[in-house]
């Protein structure tokens, strides 16, 4: 008897203290249930399976998100936006440093922080749902980062055909691969992406006669 009074008296204080969370605190323990939920459940995932893995009732969740979809853009600032260095672009057009240089430097800082399980599994069930924030996402990659690397690119060159924004897409496609490879299809991969990073970066400037 004694024993279930504990449980309960310990249950009580446990539901006290999340009542408790400050706003911003309890907010940000939604969004970061919310990644790790989407990711294995996909987009499809119920709010209501959402709010009793954390702890809380829908209601609480709709006090800070009025809906699923407002839930989800906060998923995207968190994941994808939230991951691109603000300096990436000032940093990719630094002439001072060769291109091969920005390249790697850019690439292996991007897929250190793509390269994980819910960006991949989030980003995948995005594109097979059919939901925005992938094209959104590629959108604001092509141009904050893609468009002003292909005209640091076709500076760079010096013979082989006129490098376009397919040809850099590729590459980006490629290097993205990796992760794929070891998060959604779940099979081995590089023990150091670095190197396998560093040859596709080798190949694709090699095309356009660009040597470091």
């Amino acid at each position: 008897m004694d024993r279930q009074v504990d449980d309960t008296e310990a249950t009580d204080t446990t539901q006290e203290t999340r009542r408790r969370l400050p706003p911003e605190e309890r907010r940000q323990q939604i969004v970061d249930g919310a990644v790790a939920f989407f990711a294995e459940q996909g987009l499809d995932g119920k709010t209501r399976d959402l709010a009793k893995r954390l702890g809380i009732t829908q209601s609480l969740l709709f006090n800070y998100f009025s809906t699923k979809d407002d839930l989800i853009e906060a998923v995207y600032e968190k994941v994808y936006l939230g991951r691109l260095s603000p300096d990436w672009p000032e940093r990719l057009s630094d002439r001072s440093l060769s291109i091969r240089t920005r390249l790697l430097a850019f690439y292996n800082e991007y897929s250190a922080l793509i390269f994980e399980y819910e960006w991949m599994r989030i980003f995948m069930f995005s594109g097979l749902a059919g939901a925005e924030l992938n094209r959104r996402y590629l959108e604001h990659l092509g141009g904050v980062i893609l468009r002003p690397l292909l005209a640091e690119i076709g500076d760079a060159a010096t013979g082989g055909p006129e490098p376009s924004m397919e040809d850099i897409w590729n590459l980006h496609g490629g290097i993205v691969y990796i992760g794929i490879r070891q998060h959604i299809y779940r099979m081995p991969g590089p023990d150091d992406p670095s190197e396998a990073i560093e040859r596709a970066v080798d190949r694709f400037l090699g095309a356009f006669g660009i040597a470091d």
